[in-house]
């Protein structure tokens, strides 16, 4: 099969879970006979077009733009244009794959002009960010999920949580939704004999320090301010030994004045984006791993923490509690709970053996349920079954 891929994001352009998705997810696609055409917005230095694992990489300019709309607006026209010439100059192609609404007026044009089915992943909802539309710009958004969902021949969503929201929030019906967990390469991360692994956490904290840490947006959803207000808990349960450690980028003054205000300022240390091979070997070194959010489609970065051999401890929201099973793999607690928060952190730190077996149990459930080859041959058996059912009927 040909396939072309469409999606906003793709390394070294890393903004959320998408990049690392399909950067993951298309190489086991490619290597089960597939070819692979991806287009993605251009980046920095990397190249316009470049094979990486096997995935033919087209980057395509976008151009000056005065907001956020404006800058989807040109990438679409940019990704329709440069898919155009693709699927004329190096077609037949058997489908189109588009990640996300962001590129979906692209991925619709496409599909209609080359008469190609389309597919569409859908990572999260406009409806599911802010627990419903509210203003004009989410209205906006939304009415472009629900335009690209209906369009499409299949509906892709990464839990059953996502599937009851998609049905719900973008009137998509059931049985046109399949259901294909994200995964992960644990085999990427480094184990503790690879690096000098107490010079690098002291960067972090000190020796009789405990790690707790949060990575990921510091948008509202990502629940860090319900992390933040448990803290003072934890830190007096564990006598100030323990550190905060928060990672990502963007705005984080509101929750340094946070911190500052609980009188926790010299337990949290607040390091702004962190490159992923510096992340790998934090990992590693942690010793507590929380996201408390209050949405989350599926929790990959719980994922990167089991790869890591770190226990988790998550919210009770979205499809958390599908990727960690509670007491078996990590710790569940109430979402925007800041207590039950920290007594899920508490039963991390304070039971070291408790903390092992649930790490050894969340790697197992990598290669069983998370692996990407296995994710792939998922995805592999929804093109067949589109190819299939495209032969049988006529377009007009």
């Amino acid at each position: 099969m040909k396939i072309l891929v469409l999606t906003w994001e793709f390394p070294p352009r890393i903004v959320g879970g998408i990049a690392r998705h399909v950067a993951e997810l298309y190489p086991e696609v490619v290597k089960l006979g597939h070819e692979i055409h991806l287009i993605t917005s251009e980046f920095g230095e990397a190249p316009l077009y470049e094979i990486v694992e096997g995935i033919h990489v087209h980057r395509v300019p976008v151009g000056w733009s005065n907001d956020f709309f404006h800058w989807v607006a040109n990438l679409n026209n940019s990704m329709g244009s440069h898919g155009g010439k693709l699927m004329l100059e190096d077609g037949p192609f058997d489908l189109i794959h588009a990640h996300d609404w962001l590129v979906g007026d692209a991925a619709i044009a496409l599909k209609h002009i080359f008469k190609v089915p389309l597919i569409a992943t859908i990572h999260a909802t406009e409806y599911g960010r802010y627990n419903g539309i509210h203003n004009n710009d989410q209205r906006y958004v939304s009415g472009k999920e629900k335009l690209l969902v209906y369009n499409a021949w299949r509906v892709i969503v990464c839990s059953n949580y996502m599937r009851q929201e998609v049905e719900r929030a973008l009137q998509s019906p059931a049985d046109k939704i399949d259901v294909i967990y994200n995964g992960i390469r644990a085999e990427k991360k480094p184990r503790l004999h690879e690096f000098n692994a107490w010079d690098f956490r002291r960067h972090f904290a000190r020796d009789e320090e405990k790690i707790v840490y949060y990575v990921g947006r510091m948008s509202y959803e990502k629940g860090v301010p319900v992390l933040l207000n448990a803290a003072p808990k934890v830190i007096w349960e564990m006598g100030g030994n323990v550190r905060f450690v928060i990672i990502g980028g963007g705005n984080t003054n509101h929750l340094k004045t946070q911190a500052w205000n609980l009188g926790i300022w010299d337990k949290c240390c607040f390091t702004g984006f962190m490159s992923d091979a510096d992340l790998d070997k934090f990992q590693t070194v942690a010793n507590c791993a929380v996201f408390p959010s209050l949405y989350e489609p599926f929790g990959i970065v719980a994922l990167e923490s089991f790869a890591a051999r770190v226990p988790v401890v998550v919210s009770d929201t979205g499809g958390l509690p599908e990727v960690v099973r509670h007491t078996k793999t990590g710790v569940v607690t109430w979402t925007n709970n800041s207590d039950s928060l920290a007594w899920g952190i508490l039963e991390v730190l304070k039971n070291p053996s408790y903390s092992q077996w649930l790490v050894e149990n969340a790697y197992v459930d990598l290669e069983r349920r998370f692996s990407w080859p296995k994710l792939a041959q998922q995805t592999e058996a929804v093109y067949k079954q589109v190819v299939e059912e495209r032969s049988q009927v006529v377009w007009e």
